[in-house]
């Protein structure tokens, strides 16, 4: 038996499928290991007055003001098959960075899989240190895959970020970095007990063909304006 729930694709107005089965099929020899990998700076935000809950007859209130108390990068890997995340935090997102948070991935994926990286096309990505590693042969395995400029919104692990941020950050209170890693890692460790990939299940064609419009009415436009 599968539950569906209906959630936002990174593609406007494309809904995507985040799908819950009973036992989650795990990639197998045969099947590539798929990840989406990007980073994101959150910080660790905290309200100038305290916020009160919801209650009958007025809605939870959340001041429009907060203070900041650091940042921290997310480096989150998110298995397309499965739903199951790999994350980590660090100080800083330099290619040293990304080569260790490569190393962690390498270590957690069976060595049977080969592993397929979808990723934008940051400098870090490609920093001397990470394609000196990437190049040794036991690295064969792995195959990174690039987003076109402007077109992050196709890496799946989107979605997870804007869920992530929708149910755990946005209305947080976090009055310290450890704080808030504490609780990123706390709601990826719940994540994880309980895996629910997310599925595109608008078609492709309905997506260039959006993308297609999407490109006339900007060429109009700057058309328009050249005159």
């Amino acid at each position: 038996m599968t539950h569906t729930d209906h959630v936002e694709s990174p593609v406007r107005g494309q809904p995507a499928r985040r799908v819950r089965r009973a036992g989650t099929r795990k990639p197998t020899a045969e099947r590539p290991h798929g990840v989406s990998f990007p980073t994101r700076q959150v910080q660790a935000l905290d309200r100038t007055q305290p916020s009160l809950p919801m209650v009958r007859g007025r809605a939870g209130t959340l001041t429009h003001d907060y203070k900041r108390n650091g940042t921290t990068d997310l480096f989150a890997a998110l298995n397309v098959a499965t739903g199951e995340v790999i994350a980590q935090c660090r100080k800083q997102h330099t290619g040293a960075d990304v080569l260790a948070f490569f190393k962690v991935i390498d270590k957690q994926v069976p060595r049977s899989l080969d592993i397929h990286v979808v990723l934008d096309n940051l400098s870090a990505h490609t920093a001397p240190e990470v394609t000196t590693w990437l190049e040794h042969p036991r690295r064969a395995r792995w195959h990174l895959h690039f987003t076109p400029t402007s077109s992050s919104w196709v890496n799946l692990v989107e979605r997870w970020f804007k869920h992530l941020t929708d149910r755990r950050l946005r209305r947080g209170v976090f009055t310290s970095v450890p704080n808030l890693i504490e609780a990123i890692m706390t709601w990826v460790e719940h994540g994880n007990a309980e895996p629910e990939p997310f599925v595109w299940h608008a078609k492709a064609e309905d997506i260039i063909a959006k993308v297609r419009r999407g490109r006339a009415t900007l060429a109009q436009v700057k058309s328009k304006t050249q005159h």
